[in-house]
């Protein structure tokens, strides 16, 4: 193992749901990462589910996921005490990650043209809704309007059905964070070139479109709308997702030129165990047009199918399909990620522990592998206000008196 690859730096995370795998991902690469929470605990604490389904502030497996790497005290910003503490931090930190509302921090004395004349040197990320400017710059922006807005809703779903969210998990709020992961880590490697700190403004809406840039083609060349029933998501008539005896399989029926290298396979398989229909193995694949057919056919390629998937597990089809260049695959659900043997040898679970639930608990490892400085998760998410006592005292000097009169008045 070699040394962590930014273990130099301190990073202060004052993000709320909306920016915490910033920190997560900068405190996996080794930095020094206190999170700062209001006094009782951060909202984000109380985003489900939970462990063993106990709705504790204490054990939101959101929180755990999203605060691997960090240390946690609490302290209330707002107040003048609080903010003169948060200053005293800042003088020792690199980097500064908030989520707030552009201009909340400004309101209470904490912008950037504040914090850089405590600290020449500090880089602030700012990650926001729609950015620090532009018509949409006070709007709210829930995850799934971040993702609406974004373009990267419209191709999901049939070509029939209005879009749909990709899921419940604030896939948006994931998107901001990563690239203000991103942008901090530029803006260390511009400081260490130049002695500059700078303000990296992150808008959540233009993460959502960068990573929406495959839309973009279409438009570009043709000006035209890369319709849902053009994308390769729901290209045909026939299903794509097909259940088999333990889950599901993603096959997909083409017509044309490239059907006989990709469906013909298939039908020889569904010949050899005697399962093929007498339409899938005369059909004329070079001219069967899936767009046109009728109900009838698609039903006559269908039932076959289905039946040939449903004598089948997971692991049967993708071995067979492997070994016949079938492009298909198996939908793995959770069970089926911890048990995987690619996985598995690279070492990508990792055990935590959590002393706090007598317990440890199986974690994505990390999100990619180095030589000389590998990241891995370094601590369990911190409990409410676990390192005060190790921040205030022993690293800022604060006696016990002033740190018992800061619980008593709330700052912390």
């Amino acid at each position: 193992m070699g040394d962590s690859m930014i273990a130099s730096y301190r990073i202060l995370d004052l993000t709320d749901e909306k920016g915490p795998l910033c920190c997560k991902l900068l405190g996996d690469l080794g930095a020094d990462v206190i999170k700062i929470e209001k006094p009782g605990g951060d909202p984000a604490r109380r985003i489900g589910p939970f462990y063993q389904d106990d709705p504790d502030p204490e054990k939101s497996l959101f929180w755990f996921a999203m605060n691997t790497s960090k240390r946690g005290i609490t302290l209330d910003i707002q107040t003048t005490a609080g903010q003169e503490l948060f200053r005293k931090l800042v003088r020792k930190a690199d980097v500064v990650v908030e989520s707030f509302p552009p201009g909340y921090m400004d309101e209470l004395g904490l912008g950037y043209s504040s914090l850089e004349k405590e600290n020449p040197r500090i880089i602030m990320v700012s990650i926001t809704p729609f950015g620090q400017e532009g018509p949409y710059v006070d709007y709210k922006a829930p995850d799934i309007v971040a993702w609406a807005m974004g373009g990267y809703m419209f191709p999901w779903t049939d070509a029939d059905h209005p879009p749909i969210r990709v899921s419940h998990h604030s896939q948006a709020y994931l998107q901001g964070s990563a690239q203000a992961a991103s942008g901090a880590m530029m803006a260390l490697l511009h400081r260490g070139i130049t002695d500059q700190g700078q303000h990296v403004d992150v808008s959540i809406h233009e993460s959502v479109v960068l990573a929406s840039y495959l839309l973009f083609t279409s438009w570009d060349l043709n000006k035209t709308l890369w319709d849902r029933s053009t994308t390769g998501i729901s290209s045909t008539r026939l299903q794509q997702l097909w259940p088999c005896q333990d889950g599901y399989i993603v096959w997909l029926y083409w017509g044309g030129d490239r059907a006989e290298k990709r469906c013909k396979p298939l039908v020889e398989w569904m010949e050899e165990e005697g399962m093929v229909s007498d339409f899938l193995r005369d059909c004329d694949w070079l001219n069967l047009d899936l767009q046109e057919i009728s109900e009838e056919i698609v039903e006559a390629m269908a039932k076959p199918t289905r039946e040939f998937f449903m004598k089948h597990t997971k692991a049967e089809l993708l071995e067979g399909g492997i070994e016949r260049g079938i492009m298909m695959y198996p939908v793995s659900n959770v069970a089926d990620m911890f048990a995987s043997r690619q996985l598995s040898t690279r070492e990508f679970w990792v055990d935590v522990d959590h002393p706090e639930l007598e317990t440890e608990l199986r974690y994505p490892g990390p999100f990619f592998k180095s030589t000389k400085t590998p990241p891995a998760i370094s601590r369990r998410a911190p409990l409410i206000g676990e390192h005060n006592s190790e921040i205030y005292e022993s690293e800022m000097g604060l006696s016990q008196e002033e740190l018992a009169h800061l619980r008593q008045t709330t700052v912390i």
